[in-house]
């Protein structure tokens, strides 16, 4: 765990001093891929956090808090890089990111909420002030299942 912390630690200290962005997550939709009786409205707020872009890189911090799929609530707190494609040729165009975060989390029915790291895939894709955020996570024990989690992000500040 002291090395998820000295590594994110470490990603902020390297990424520009100026921030680029900053938004407002609503969490929203999961997506299990095996039957069960889950809870796949996912509603919560959380934000991201967007370094300024290098290079089409986007270092970000990002957290949230929701219901998970036992309609428990879940917080996380991390970051990540993420790269950006743009399928325009016009910067405030459509884009497509793909990348990674690493995170902790609490979960009430993994580790009696305690916190505990991940690192999961990220993508997204969207406009300069919008986008729909997608992450697999996979099973960790029997008692959770593969699943795609979405999110719509809405940009509300630049800097």
């Amino acid at each position: 765990m002291r090395t998820l912390l000295f590594g994110i630690l470490l990603m902020l200290a390297v990424a520009p001093v100026k921030a680029n962005e900053f938004h407002v997550i609503l969490n929203g939709k999961a997506i299990h891929l095996s039957k069960g009786n889950f809870n796949e409205k996912n509603y919560g707020l959380g934000f991201e956090y967007d370094f300024s872009p290098k290079n089409n890189w986007i270092t970000f911090i990002n957290g949230s808090a929701f219901k998970d799929s036992n309609n428990n609530t879940s917080n996380y707190l991390g970051g990540g890089m993420k790269r950006r494609f743009q399928l325009e040729n016009n910067p405030k165009g459509w884009h497509a990111d793909v990348g990674w975060i690493a995170f902790l989390m609490t979960r009430m029915d993994y580790k009696n909420d305690k916190p505990f790291p991940g690192i999961l895939p990220v993508a997204s894709i969207g406009k300069q002030w919008f986008a729909l955020n997608a992450t697999f996570i996979p099973s960790v024990s029997p008692k959770h299942k593969n699943l795609f989690f979405f999110q719509v992000m809405i940009r509300v500040a630049e800097f």
